[in-house]
């Protein structure tokens, strides 16, 4: 269930059936005697080890969409092997990787979107790039579910994209265990997973794979190379579930999923200065943008942007979104990081600008970050093997 949030915009039911629930509930199926009673509602097999993967991307509203293309995750679906998880807000990949990582609510993990206010230094922090004057552990000091699982005894190894061990991302919300970097090749991913689940008796291995979300922002959901990324990922899931040793429990999710919008549907910034009247900083997502306001400018900005988008974007208070629990409980060193204004796409628009925007950003398909269902519905497969 969601509860509404300002004129019925979906509130993630954080502690229900979110992202944030997911490696808890892996846990305990694991038998880590701390996550004895986490997330029974979600109904994870027991097993003594358990291979993770996430396909940053795909929604799965999308992929229900495509199951002609998917044939092994429509099999799983049919099966009663399926059920849908929720992102949380904003729906983007930073804040994705928070909820899994911690368990917290992005107001308590405090990765509160793609671009975000640094108030310390009152500039946008890329969450995703990062930057090297902003420690990752401080900025999310909690200790990872990886580090809590890893410390009970359970062999933890995390297969990614070699770049992507110690950068300010995985280090805030996916530190812990081992980290295994292979070659951008799908392939090699599930060698290096099935390896690493095969090196011990009690054991968890998580698997990312971002193509599909790389390929739907640059060509959009609804072009054939996305479908065609999806065909791969299906196959390479179905080789997985053969290889990985019997008794092993493969679990499947991802991060979000994602709209395409229109290049007549973006409403460029630098185009429309009097939105940008009272802003200080402009972050967050195309389709969930956080204005970070001169002192006492709030109303006055969220009036105009209201008067701009009229019924096609909610636009709220900071204390309105975190009063309507988009956020979760939100920590007193969080809530400056999240706008003084935020704008929340109803429709398939995007906000950008063109002033500080590279072209090539510009120029994205495929995007995220608002409550649609297209957007927060992501699927969770879990599948004895």
């Amino acid at each position: 269930m969601l509860a509404p949030g300002p004129e019925g915009l979906p509130a993630p039911d954080y502690g229900r059936d979110t992202l944030a629930d997911l490696l808890p509930a892996v846990g305990r199926a694991l038998g880590v005697a701390e996550f004895a009673a986490a997330s029974p509602h979600l109904p994870v097999p027991e097993a003594r080890r358990i291979c993770l993967v996430l396909v940053d991307g795909m929604g799965d509203l999308a992929l229900r969409s495509r199951s002609g293309h998917a044939p092994t995750m429509r099999r799983w679906r049919a099966d009663g092997l399926h059920r849908p998880l929720t992102a949380g807000f904003p729906t983007t990949t930073a804040t994705s990787m928070g909820l899994l990582g911690t368990g917290l609510t992005p107001g308590g993990h405090g990765l509160v979107g793609y671009e975000v206010l640094d108030p310390d230094r009152d500039v946008l922090l890329n969450e995703l790039q990062w930057d090297a004057a902003v420690d990752p552990r401080r900025w999310q000091p909690r200790t990872t579910l990886f580090q809590r699982i890893a410390a009970a005894g359970v062999d933890v190894v995390r297969v990614a994209p070699p770049h992507f061990d110690g950068s300010g991302l995985t280090e805030a919300a996916l530190r812990g265990g081992r980290f295994v970097g292979t070659p951008d090749r799908l392939e090699a991913r599930v060698d290096a997973a099935v390896s690493a689940v095969r090196s011990a008796p009690h054991q968890l291995t998580y698997l990312y794979w971002g193509k599909l979300d790389s390929t739907g922002h640059g060509e959009g959901v609804d072009s054939t190379a996305w479908v065609a990324e999806l065909e791969r990922v299906d196959e390479a899931l179905a080789a997985l579930a053969r290889r990985l040793p019997r008794g092993t429990l493969l679990v499947v999710t991802a991060d979000h999923g994602m709209v395409d919008v229109a290049p007549s549907q973006r409403v460029d910034l630098a185009l429309e200065p009097e939105l940008s009247l009272g802003v200080r900083h402009a972050g967050g997502e195309p389709r969930a943008v956080q204005l970070y306001t001169e002192a006492g400018a709030a109303p006055e900005v969220a009036a105009a942007w209201r008067a701009r988008f009229g019924a096609s974007a909610e636009v709220v208070l900071r204390s309105e979104a975190v009063a309507a629990g988009w956020f979760g409980p939100v920590e007193e060193r969080v809530a400056g990081r999240i706008g003084d204004v935020l704008a929340v796409m109803r429709e398939p628009l995007a906000v950008v600008n063109s002033a500080r925007m590279r072209p090539a950003t510009l120029r994205l398909v495929g995007q995220h970050g608002a409550l649609s269902d297209l957007e927060r519905l992501v699927p969770l497969f879990c599948v004895p093997c």
